[in-house]
């Protein structure tokens, strides 16, 4: 097993192509979950949908849970909460950045990498160079 990921947007089609991205860099060797928009396909985001992804992507290795912007946060620490006190051990959130966070963790995981070293490497994403310069 590895550590999931649960990518939590405001839009259905940002975290599905965000889930893809990642897993494209994993060759589908991580379990990485899309939980975006509302029940309805609106844009906005769902405690279910979150709490339906932390089912699936958190098998028993962990999951990292990133999210796009403020009351995604609120969500997914609901949904958070929602979680028995040992599966909620096993979830951490992340604040590194969504796409550049969720790639790197994708990769840190399917090396077999912990929870924590796996949130570690996302979170070294906020300071990534994109190699722009200047």
């Amino acid at each position: 097993m590895t550590v999931g990921l649960v990518i939590v947007s405001h839009s259905q089609r940002l975290a599905e192509g965000v889930a893809e991205l990642a897993g494209q860099m994993t060759q589908g060797a991580v379990t990485i979950v899309a939980a975006g928009g509302t029940d309805t396909g609106e844009l906005g985001t769902s405690l279910e949908k979150v709490q339906r992804a932390l089912e699936a992507a958190e098998t028993g290795d962990g999951a990292l849970v990133l999210m796009d912007l403020g009351s995604a946060t609120l969500i997914a620490q609901m949904a958070l909460e929602a979680l028995p006190e040992e599966r909620r051990a096993r979830v951490r959130l992340s604040d590194a950045p969504l796409v550049e966070g969720a790639v790197v963790a994708a990769v840190e995981a399917s090396i077999g990498s912990d929870l924590a070293q796996v949130a570690a490497t996302a979170k070294d994403a906020t300071t990534m160079d994109k190699g722009v310069g200047g």
